[in-house]
C-alpha cells in the first residue's frame, strides 16, 4: 500500500538533517543548522508532492536531490558569502599563483603568510574567515559567461537547459582540469579532499584520521580549495561557452 504524504515525510526526514550537517561543515559560522533544515524540509514536502512512483525510480534519490536544492536556493536568496569573504579568499589564492609560479612548487603556509605581509598565525585566521568559498563561485562563471556573449549569467542559469550543475561539473574539460588540479596539491591537502568526498566523513572524523582539531580541517580545506583555483586561473581553464547550465556548485 502506497504510503500517505505524512508517513513519507515522518520516514525520509532524517535525509534532511544528513544534508544540512553535509553542508554546513562548509559554510561559514553565520549559517544556522536550523535554517538549512527548515529548506530542506521544504524541499523534502516538494518532493513528496511532486513524486510520481516509478519502477525504476527511487523516491530517496530523488528526495536528495530536491532537499539539497532548497538548500542553496535558500544559500543564494541569503548572500551566504559576503564580497568580503571573497576578497580574502581571492588575496590567499594570488598569494598562491605567485608563489607557483616563483617556487615551480605548491608553497608552504609560512611561505604564503609571509606573501601576504602576515603572521602564520593571522594567515591561518585568513583561512579559517575565508571557510565556505567553493572550487567554483557564481561571479566566476557569470564573467566567462559575459566574455563569452555579453548576457547575463543569472538568467541563463535559471531554468538552463543543459543538464543539472552535476552533469556541467563532469563535462570533460573541467573534470580534467580538477583532477589535475587536486594531483597538484600537497600530500595532505589530497587526503583532506580524498577522506570528505570519497571517503564520505564528516569534519570530526576527517580531523580524528589526520590528528588535528576540527579547526585545522577547515582551514586546511580553506586551503586546498584556494590551490584548486589558483591553479585553474593560472592554466586559463574556461567553461564550455555553449553551455547555458551556471548554477553556483558546491
Amino acid at each position: 500500500m502506497p504510503l500517505s504524504e505524512d508517513q513519507l515525510i515522518a520516514r525520509h526526514a532524517p535525509l534532511v538533517r544528513r544534508q544540512a550537517l553535509a553542508l554546513i561543515g562548509r559554510l561559514p559560522a553565520s549559517v544556522e543548522l536550523d535554517d538549512l533544515m527548515q529548506a530542506g524540509m521544504m524541499g523534502l514536502l516538494d518532493a513528496v508532492r511532486r513524486y510520481q512512483q516509478q519502477a525504476d525510480a527511487q523516491f530517496e534519490t530523488y528526495a536528495v536531490t530536491r532537499i539539497r536544492g532548497a538548500m542553496l536556493d535558500e544559500l543564494r536568496s541569503q548572500d551566504w558569502l559576503p564580497r568580503s569573504v571573497r576578497a580574502k579568499a581571492r588575496s590567499i589564492e594570488e598569494a598562491i599563483q605567485v608563489l607557483r609560479h616563483r617556487l615551480l612548487r605548491p608553497a608552504t603556509e609560512t611561505e604564503i603568510a609571509e606573501e601576504m605581509g602576515l603572521s602564520l598565525a593571522q594567515y591561518q585566521t585568513l583561512l579559517e574567515e575565508a571557510r565556505g568559498v567553493q572550487v567554483l563561485m557564481y561571479e566566476d562563471l557569470a564573467q566567462h559567461r559575459e566574455d563569452h556573449d555579453g548576457e547575463g549569467a543569472l538568467d541563463a542559469s535559471v531554468g538552463g537547459a543543459a543538464g543539472s550543475p552535476l552533469d556541467w561539473l563532469m563535462r570533460e574539460g573541467l573534470r580534467a582540469a580538477l583532477i589535475e588540479a587536486i594531483r597538484n596539491l600537497p600530500e595532505r591537502e589530497q587526503l583532506l579532499l580524498s577522506l570528505q568526498f570519497e571517503q564520505d566523513l564528516n569534519q570530526k572524523e576527517i580531523a580524528a584520521v589526520l590528528e588535528v582539531t576540527e579547526g585545522r580541517v577547515s582551514q586546511l580545506r580553506s586551503q586546498a580549495v584556494a590551490r584548486i583555483r589558483a591553479w585553474l586561473s593560472s592554466h586559463s581553464w574556461e567553461p564550455d561557452a555553449d553551455s547555458d547550465d551556471y548554477e553556483h556548485l558546491l
